[in-house]
């Protein structure tokens, strides 16, 4: 099955396969005359003493117009194989890709980082080796071991059919070897994906690891891994070496004294003709030539199955992000927002969010507090449709929200997260993310609008400053404002902040919440706090605990109550005068 899938990646490449595969056949046939030929010199004309130097020299150019035949022949055969599979690996990786960026964050909640760039890489790579290598080897092996068979026919039926006994034998070694191989593979790649993860995981936490002085656990834990990739690994070679080379040398061996005994039995009642008893010897040698190198590609093959497994397993996923349903394209012109008895899980068992209701009218600003785990985030996430609702509907400007098209959910809603995420390029490509339509008039406008030109002009190159991986080079508070800076861009109706002020400093925090105030005029903004003291102007909070809200209203409103709101706030307004 992995096998016919793969070989369906060569459909759009027939062409050339085909031209690629008659010169292999031509040049099979060209290589396997040459004992027939040599065979054929020794019976007429070397062993009755008629030698003839026309003769032989016409045999000899012959066979050498042969090799050169074949050599050309099996380089085109070589490079065009060659070429077919860096054309299908390519494509392969590219759909391996594109699948991953259209799979739900709820694939990978599960799915560690390290493993599926494992896959990407490491599994794609197993794959190209299946067509460079063990797909050419196994098609001109094959076709040689069938043009040696045609040849020892034409020599002498009978022992060409005792010679056919050993196929089967070849064909049992060769299925034994892939049915015990396999469940080393998996255990092989696995433990491979395992160790990527957890490198991705040391690089990331670099920081952190040394801060709680956990190099020694990781290291344990990684030669941990290592070792039973070590194993796995040795279990194979013994695996290999046992049924492959040393096999095939015997059955060849078996098969030499085969010939021998034949036509020295032969001898005793007729005479034997020596070019025929060359050309078998010759012929055999030639038979398990090739076979060798098929048992050699053994490994390879395996090896690639495995990964192809590994790669068609995540083609085949079918956990996307939520998508648009209905023949209906609503537009976002309000921005209103409305939760009506949302329910939600992510692992279908624990609800982290039970009946939520609640309505934000266009230009209104609600809050989300709650101690962690309360929901608040869930509520982002399916406002943001990262993840499908499993009870209730959320509704834009009465329309149900799956219904929108992806474009315009993405382009009138603006997310801020706490940990803002910057690409690698330079400041003016993150603030535009490659939207043509965006000016660079309006790039500056949308950074002078959150306070953020006041570094963004400080620095070497203003606007063009390089951006490495995560934006490294910045501060926490500098790639928050590009964060903000991006999202006004867009210009969104509804804006989504996730403690957008979490990581900015007091002073750059007064000119943020400025620039807030002026942004979430005509906008519909949900927004999470955690410092109270930033949401006291909201025209609705909702206090949510265990997934429920428990609590709604203005600050002075909740207050008054003396509930859960009031005691987060005297915690805060406590802590902030020991401070």
């Amino acid at each position: 099955m992995v096998l016919r899938r793969l070989l369906h990646y060569l459909k759009p490449y027939r062409s050339r396969f085909g031209i690629a595969f008659a010169a292999l056949l031509v040049a099979t046939g060209a290589e396997v005359s040459v004992p027939l030929l040599v065979s054929h010199y020794i019976n007429h004309y070397l062993v009755p003493k008629q030698f003839d130097a026309q003769v032989l020299g016409m045999f000899a150019a012959l066979i050498l117009l042969l090799q050169i035949i074949t050599a050309v022949l099996l380089y085109y055969q070589s490079l065009s194989f060659q070429t077919i599979a860096q054309w299908v690996v390519r494509r392969l990786r590219v759909d391996v890709f594109g699948k991953v960026q259209h799979l739900g964050l709820s694939f990978f909640d599960r799915i560690p980082d390290g493993s599926l760039v494992s896959r990407i890489t490491n599994d794609t790579e197993a794959i190209k080796e299946l067509f460079i290598y063990v797909l050419s080897s196994f098609l001109q092996n094959f076709m040689m071991v069938v043009g040696v068979f045609i040849a020892m026919y034409i020599l002498d039926w009978e022992l060409a059919l005792w010679a056919s006994l050993f196929l089967p034998i070849v064909v049992g070694l060769m299925q034994g070897f892939r049915h015990l191989s396999s469940k080393v593979y998996r255990v092989l790649r696995s433990k491979l994906s395992q160790m990527n993860a957890k490198i991705n995981e040391s690089i990331n936490g670099m920081n952190m690891i040394q801060a709680l002085r956990q190099e020694e656990r990781m290291c344990n834990e990684f030669a941990r891994l290592n070792e039973d990739h070590y194993r796995a690994t040795m279990k194979n070679i013994r695996l290999f070496g046992l049924m492959l080379r040393p096999a095939t040398q015997l059955l060849s061996v078996l098969a030499v004294v085969m010939v021998l005994n034949y036509f020295g039995g032969l001898s005793f009642s007729q005479s034997i003709q020596v070019g025929v008893l060359y050309g078998f010897i010759d012929l055999f040698g030639r038979f398990f030539e090739p076979i060798n190198q098929m048992m050699m590609r053994l490994n390879q093959l395996q090896q690639s199955v495995v990964s192809a497994e590994r790669v068609f397993a995540l083609l085949d996923q079918t956990e996307y992000a939520p998508r648009k349903e209905g023949d209906a394209h609503p537009v976002i012109t309000a921005g209103r927002i409305e939760f009506d008895n949302v329910t939600f899980s992510y692992d279908g068992k624990t609800d982290v969010l039970k009946n939520i209701s609640f309505v934000a009218e266009p230009g209104q600003t609600v809050a989300l507090v709650g101690h962690t785990g309360s929901g608040k985030s869930s509520i982002i996430n399916l406002l943001m449709r990262f993840y499908q609702v499993n009870q209730g509907e959320i509704r834009i400007d009465g329309h149900p929200l799956k219904s929108f098209d992806e474009e315009e959910l993405r382009s009138k809603m603006g997310l801020v997260l706490q940990d803002p995420f910057l690409f690698v390029g330079d400041v003016k490509s993150n603030i535009r993310l490659h939207n043509a339509s965006i000016t660079d008039e309006e790039i500056k406008a949308a950074a002078e609008f959150v306070q953020a030109t006041s570094f963004i002009e400080k620095l070497p190159r203003q606007y063009e400053e390089p951006v490495v991986e995560r934006g490294a080079t910045f501060s926490s508070g500098q790639r928050q404002l590009i964060s903000f800076a991006r999202t006004m861009a867009f210009q969104p109706k509804i804006l989504v902040l996730d403690e957008a002020t979490a990581s900015i400093d007091t002073e750059t925090e007064e000119a943020i919440q400025t620039a807030l105030e002026k942004m979430r005029k005509g906008r519909t903004t949900i927004a999470i706090a955690h410092r109270l003291s930033t949401i006291q102007d909201a025209d609705l909070i909702l206090v949510l605990h265990r997934g429920e809200i428990v609590e709604r209203g203005t600050h002075q409103e909740l207050l008054a109550k003396q509930g859960l709101y009031h005691k987060m706030y005297l915690l805060q307004q406590g802590a902030v005068r020991a401070v």
